[in-house]
């Protein structure tokens, strides 16, 4: 890769894997395991892009499934500081129709049994804040897009779930009452492991139903997410490319030291010359 601005990493499903112009296959290895697939490393627009499938190109890997620290960790050592991370969500309120995009600010975390942190080594203690898990510069260049593609919302809290089964209707309205806007099940660790990498991590939160407990009448399936998902994945490819032109050409963001002063137990990929 060239020596100009860090390539910007982009996480995400079916209907991007074409995204990128002039693209190339590029293999990494990583400490926890290959990532989830080949990486495709080229350009949109004027940006040196890297994009990551979530799930494994032919989706083959659930939520729970995906190895999140290999994926982060791959993205990092090709060079990327500055993720934006689509993932599919459901409504927690009655005025996020599908086909919105939500720009969270915060992060519920309701997983459970994933492998959650590089810093698990035994003699080293790392606290990492994640108060503020998304990162601002990110956030505030897809807010800012003039006249965007689809609707946008300037934060929100995202509830994410374990799945790979959807909510009942009681599970639903607890996570509304708990705060929640939207529910997904891929934001964290994956979140909370940018962070500890020291990257800029934005969700682009794709709303296609509402769950169970907005809606009485209905039920969310899987097919059925697919399909809102594709009707808006256009929008959001032109949502992706104009976010990707307008973030900072530098890296100096208040996430990039996130590890400042802390001793870390090893040395993060691509850190060398």
């Amino acid at each position: 890769m060239s020596q100009d601005a860090s390539p910007i990493g982009v996480i995400g499903g079916s209907g991007l894997y074409e995204l990128l112009d002039a693209a190339q296959d590029v293999a990494v290895e990583t400490p926890y395991g290959p990532p989830s697939d080949t990486l495709r490393a080229g350009r949109l627009g004027g940006r040196r892009v890297v994009f990551l499938p979530r799930h494994g190109a032919d989706h083959r890997l659930a939520p729970h499934q995906v190895d999140y620290r290999a994926n982060l960790w791959a993205l990092r050592t090709l060079g990327v500081r500055r993720v934006l991370a689509a993932s599919a969500v459901g409504a927690l309120r009655p005025d996020l129709p599908a086909g919105t995009l939500v720009v969270p600010d915060q992060v519920i975390d309701a997983t459970w049994g994933r492998a959650s942190t590089y810093y698990d080594v035994e003699g080293a203690v790392v606290h990492v804040g994640f108060a503020d898990p998304f990162c601002p510069q990110g956030r505030r260049a897809v807010v800012d897009l003039t006249d965007p593609p689809m609707p946008v919302v300037d934060g929100g809290t995202m509830v994410v779930i374990q799945g790979p089964r959807f909510s009942t209707r009681a599970e639903s309205r607890r996570n509304a009452a708990a705060g929640g806007d939207v529910v997904g099940m891929t934001g964290m660790p994956e979140a909370g492991l940018a962070r500890e990498l020291a990257l800029c991590y934005t969700g682009l939160a794709v709303v296609t139903d509402a769950d169970a407990g907005v809606d009485a009448s209905a039920a969310v399936s899987h097919q059925a997410v697919l399909d809102e998902f594709a009707r808006s994945v256009d929008r959001l490819r032109a949502v992706l490319a104009r976010v990707v032109e307008a973030l900072p050409a530098d890296d100096e963001c208040v996430c990039r030291h996130a590890l400042d002063g802390l001793r870390l137990p090893f040395e993060l990929p691509g850190e060398g010359p």
